[in-house]
């Protein structure tokens, strides 16, 4: 009896294994973050907070234990940048929470968990100074604003609506003036610290000057600065005790950088050890943030390893049983390839695959900018760039195919099956975001990759956009498996698949960059916003041929990966990004 339950056991054990480990990567991940949050016994909390008209805004609270009612020690309002959220800024929270200090990380209105539209209320920034000094373990006499790219602007609108609530205000890639802040002068904002590097994305668009790192003779700065002449980095200009201190740091990074910059972090520690009164004195080298960011990056990782092992194990569930047949002449055959051998045609295949998107990319992007303002159906302008992207991309695919002998033959399996699978396997796979998010507040993040939980509000939105997201991707798994190779071992048709969707954008972002950091010039700066946001295809991409390679090698099919890829996509999108429209 014995050995019959062990025989029965043993495939199921076998199975679950990759989903188990997954699951133990996160957890792991998100227990070491939380762990590096908490260091030195800082509490850390998810809170909801109203604004003056009534929008409910979310943040993160970080309270030091030298911080109580009887011991008010000083606060900072720290805010992400645009399409961001809450958690970008956890390397400059926790190392301001470890010196002393309170700090509010806060959703900007339209972002995150924060309600209300994207630019509305100051951004959020004066209901959140408000709410910080509010607080009874916060000094209201010690206020430090600290902003990222937008972030800047919000703790800007915050400064401006009470310019008496704050003492001191570190600017990270950022700007005073137009297009959406007051204009700086040599006594507005107080005791300004700006660290801008010298390889930012936004510098024209910012300080008005061509190359980042010519920004000391920016004349709007210099009227910031109140000198004629240029500025000198790391020079004291104005006075601490009257207020009009300034100072101008250029690390050698770029606008996304700066959140990984340990230099940048230890900047902005430092100027508010000199600015506020309270806090604990620690050298700008001694940070731990980092090891926060290292884990739920592994987290990330283990994420990608959970959507897998669900999927295969929901296909030995006798439901979904036809799924892992479609493509199988008799039980237990190989996924029969699409080709035979790597001929020309694959060759073109390959490279259309590869770089077809990529030069799509800002054409597409620009075009929704300029011609599709948000609505109540497209409330979201980053979500509907690349649904549009991911449309055209797939309808140049399409009009490719109609006029080549070579396009794909694959199996086509059961819709009704396909969707079911993939809809379970992300929903469990989010259950787990649920889970640690409720236990530990962390989301899964490396740098600007994130995969957080939707709210409601954003699995409304959600909704709209995932139908042509989907469709899309099926045009581009269907694609990726149309280049399977006969005799490949499995190492090569993941090897091949990440190449023939990467390689594009890989080759687009050494190339800008490359001659972005040689010349200071940044060639794609008729659109910044968009350069930075293609950092991330290159991780997305990788991941989402990995999960096609190993659908199509479990069903011979690329339409339960497409439906997991476009739910994977549409809710990484939405949860990540700005809502322009409520």
């Amino acid at each position: 009896m014995s050995s019959t339950a062990n025989t029965k056991q043993t495939p199921w054990l076998s199975l679950m294994r990759l989903p188990l480990v997954g699951l133990l990567v996160i957890l792991l991940g998100a227990w070491l973050a939380h762990s590096v949050r908490t260091s030195g016994d800082i509490a850390a909390q998810d809170i909801r907070f109203t604004g003056a008209d009534g929008t409910q805004m979310s943040a993160l609270l970080y309270v030091p234990n030298n911080a109580s009612a009887e011991s008010p020690a000083p606060g900072i309002l720290a805010v992400h940048g645009y399409i961001n959220s809450r958690e970008m800024q956890d390397g400059f929270s926790i190392e301001f929470a470890r010196r002393g200090y309170v700090v509010l990380a806060m959703d900007q209105t339209g972002h995150g968990y924060s309600g209300g539209a994207a630019f509305a209320n100051g951004f959020g920034g004066p209901d959140g100074l408000a709410y910080l000094r509010s607080l009874p373990m916060v000094d209201p006499t010690q206020i430090g604003l600290e902003g990222h790219s937008m972030g800047g602007w919000t703790v800007l609108a915050a400064a401006a609506t009470m310019p008496d609530s704050y003492t001191s205000m570190v600017l990270v890639g950022s700007s005073t003036g137009a297009p959406f802040a007051q204009e700086g002068s040599p006594t507005w904002p107080r005791n300004l610290s700006l660290i801008f590097s010298k390889y930012d994305e936004f510098g024209p668009f910012m300080w008005g000057m061509e190359r980042s790192i010519d920004l000391p003779t920016s004349d709007k700065l210099k009227a910031v600065f109140g000198s004629e002449e240029a500025i000198e980095p790391a020079r004291l200009y104005g006075s601490l005790e009257q207020g009009t201190a300034r100072v101008l740091h250029q690390p050698n990074t770029t606008h996304p950088g700066e959140h990984l910059s340990t230099e940048v972090i230890g900047l902005a520690s430092d100027w508010f050890g000199k600015t506020l009164k309270g806090g604990t004195a620690l050298n700008a080298d001694d940070q731990i943030w980092y090891w926060k960011e290292l884990a739920t990056g592994v987290g990330l990782i283990g994420f990608v390893m959970l959507v897998l092992g669900l999927f295969n194990a929901l296909l030995n569930v006798p439901l979904f049983a036809a799924l892992k047949t479609a493509s199988r002449s008799e039980p237990g055959s190989e996924t029969k390839p699409a080709r035979e051998s790597r001929d020309s045609s694959y060759w073109r295949a390959f490279m259309a695959s590869a770089f077809v998107p990529a030069v799509l990319f800002f054409p597409a992007f620009v075009a929704i900018t300029l011609l599709v303002a948000p609505s109540n159906w497209l409330p979201q302008t980053v979500t509907t760039q690349v649904a549009f992207w991911a449309l055209l991309s797939a309808g140049f695919s399409l009009l490719m195919w109609r006029f080549s002998k070579s396009a794909p033959q694959v199996v086509a399996s059961s819709w009704g099956l396909s969707i079911a699978s993939a809809v379970i396997t992300v929903a469990l796979a989010y259950g787990v975001l649920f889970i640690i998010d409720s236990v530990w507040n962390v989301d899964l993040r490396f740098w600007v990759v994130a995969v957080k939980l939707p709210s409601a509000a954003q699995l409304g939105v959600a909704l709209i956009y995932v139908v042509p997201i989907t469709l899309a991707f099926t045009v581009t798994m269907r694609g990726l498996c149309g280049l399977t190779v006969k005799g490949d071992t499995p190492a090569q048709q993941y090897g091949y698949a990440i190449g023939a969707l990467s390689v594009g954008f890989l080759s687009m972002l050494v190339l800008v960059y490359g001659i972005f950091f040689a010349t200071g010039t940044l060639v794609t700066g008729f659109d910044p916003l968009s350069t930075v946001i293609g950092m991330q295809f290159v991780p997305l991409l990788i991941a989402i041929a990995i999960i096609g390679i190993y659908g199509w090698r479990r069903t011979g099919s690329h339409r339960p990966s497409a439906v997991i890829v476009g739910l994977l996509v549409t809710l990484y999108v939405v949860a990540g990004t700005a809502t322009q429209v409520v």
